[in-house]
C-alpha cells in the first residue's frame, strides 16, 4: 500500500501533502481515519491489501510512518520509521532493542524522562549508562568501552539547549562500531536532519513540534535504513503494542501539514525574545543558540537551517525570583510540554524532582505564536 508522494521533493511540500493520495473510494482530500481493529483475509489465506491488526498495523499508522521516513530521510528513500504511543514509548523501544550488559553514552544534560529511563529501568535490566557533557567530543571519546553499543545526542538539549555536533558524534560511534542515536524533537526535520549528518537512527516526541496543536501524544523512531537493530525496533512496537490510536496518528499527519511554515514563525518569535532577555538586567544568564555569545552557536548554524522555538532563562535572585516571574505572566501559560500555537513557561526543576540538577533560577520557555511584541511585553512587566 503506497501512501507517500515521490522522494526528490523538498521537505515543505513533503510536509504540506502529509504523504496522502486522494481517497479512490470517495475521492476525499482528507484522509479518513481508519478505525477498524481487524482486517478481512483473502479466501487464499493472504492478505493482499497489507493489514492484518491495528497493533501491527493500520492505514493511518502506515502514512505517518512513510510521511516521518520521508521528511527525516530525504532523498535516499531508504529511511523507515515506527510510530509509538508516546515519545518516551519511542525511547525506551531503543534502549530496549539493546541487551543487557551493552553502554550507552547519553548527554549530562537531556530530558529528565531518558535519564529516569536509563537510570531507573534500564539500569536494573542490565544496561550500562555514562552520562557525560557532549559539547565536548573528548568526553565522549573517553567514555567509549568495548561494549559501547551507543551514543545518544540531544541537541538542542532540555533545558540548558547545549548543542552537540551531530556529525562528530557519528563519526566517534563509527569507530567504536556503535550506532549514533539523535533525539530530534527541539529541532524537528524541518531544521535539523541528523540523519543527514550520519545519525542512524532520530527519534522524536511528536507530541511537540510535529503534531504542533498541543491535542495529541506520539512519538517515533525513524532509521535512515531497514537494519537489523530497526528490524528489533519494530519487534518490540508490535509485540508490546505501544503504539499510537488511528486518530492519534491521524492528528499528528494534520499537524505535520504546517510544520513549515510554524517552524519560521516559532523560530523568528524566540530570537526576538532571546535578544530582549539578554539584555534584561533581571535575567541572569539566557540560553539560546541564536545568541552569538552562546558556546553552541558556531555549531548550531551548521546543523540546523534555524535556531529553533525553545529556550530558558535564568532570572537574577534565584529561584523565588524566577518563581514570581512565572506566577505574573499572563500571556504565558504555565504548563509542561512544547511546541504548540501558545507560548508555554514552566519552572523546569519543580517539574522534574528532587534529583533534578537543573538551576532552580531557570524558567524554560516554549515561544508560541503569538505576536512576538505581546509576549515581549508580558515578560517585561513579569520581569519587572
Amino acid at each position: 500500500m503506497t501512501l507517500g508522494p515521490a522522494i526528490n521533493m523538498n521537505p515543505e511540500t513533503i510536509a504540506a501533502q502529509a504523504a496522502h493520495q486522494i481517497d479512490p473510494a470517495t475521492g476525499a482530500v482528507a484522509p479518513p481515519i481508519y478505525l477498524s481493529t481487524t482486517f478481512e483475509r483473502d479466501p487464499d489465506g493472504e492478505y493482499s491489501r497489507g493489514f492484518v491488526y491495528s497493533r501491527s498495523d493500520n492505514p493511518n499508522r502506515h502514512a505517518l510512518e512513510n510521511l516521518l521516513a520521508l521528511l527525516e530521510g530525504g532523498d535516499s528513500g531508504e529511511a523507515v520509521a515506527a510510530a509509538f504511543a508516546s515519545g518516551s514509548a519511542a525511547t525506551g523501544t531503543v534502549f530496549q532493542a539493546l541487551a543487557p550488559g551493552d553502554h550507552v553514552i547519553a548527554p549530562d544534560d537531556c530530558y529528565h524522562g531518558t535519564a529516569r529511563l536509563l537510570r531507573e529501568v534500564f539500569a536494573p535490566w542490565g544496561l550500562e549508562t555514562t552520562f557525560v557533557d557532549m559539547t565536548d567530543a573528548d568526553n565522549v571519546r573517553q567514555a567509549i568501552r568495548p561494549n559501547t553499543r551507543m551514543i545518544w545526542a540531544e541537541t538542542p538539549s532540555n533545558p540548558l539547549l547545549k548543542i552537540t555536533n551531530i556529525a562528530e558524534m557519528a563519526e566517534i560511534a563509527r569507530s567504536a562500531g556503535a550506532l549514533c542515536v539523535c533525539d530530534n524533537t527541539w529541532a524537528s526535520p524541518m531544521l535539523q536532519r541528523p540523519l543527514d549528518l550520519g545519525a542512524d537512527l532520530v527519534v522524536h516526541s511528536t507530541t511537540k513540534y510535529l503534531g504542533g496543536h498541543e491535542d495529541v501524544t506520539g512519538g517515533a523512531v525513524v532509521s535512515k535504513a531497514d537494519t537489523e537493530f530497526f528490524r528489533r525496533v519494530r519487534l518490540i512496537q508490535n509485540l508490546y503494542g505501544a503504539v499510537p490510536s488511528p486518530f492519534d496518528c491521524w492528528l499528528t499527519l494534520r499537524g505535520i501539514r504546517t510544520l513549515h511554515v510554524r517552524m519560521p514563525a516559532h523560530c523568528a518569535n524566540a530570537g526576538r525574545i532571546a535578544r530582549f532577555l539578554h539584555d534584561h538586567p533581571n535575567v541572569a544568564a539566557v540560553h539560546y543558540p541564536g545568541l552569538p555569545d552562546h558556546p553552541g552557536h558556531d555549531t548550531a548554524a551548521r546543523q540546523m537551517a534555524d535556531f529553533g522555538g525553545m529556550l530558558s532563562f535564568q532570572v537574577a535572585g534565584g529561584k523565588d525570583a524566577a518563581m514570581g516571574v512565572a506566577a505574573n505572566v499572563r500571556l504565558f501559560v504555565r504548563a509542561t510540554s512544547l511546541g504548540g500555537t501558545q507560548s508555554l513557561i514552566e519552572h523546569r526543576a519543580s517539574i522534574e524532582g528532587p534529583d533534578s540538577t537543573t538551576p532552580d533560577d531557570l524558567l524554560r520557555v516554549s515561544v508560541g505564536l503569538e505576536h512576538s511584541d505581546d509576549l515581549i511585553a508580558d515578560l517585561a512587566q513579569a520581569l519587572g
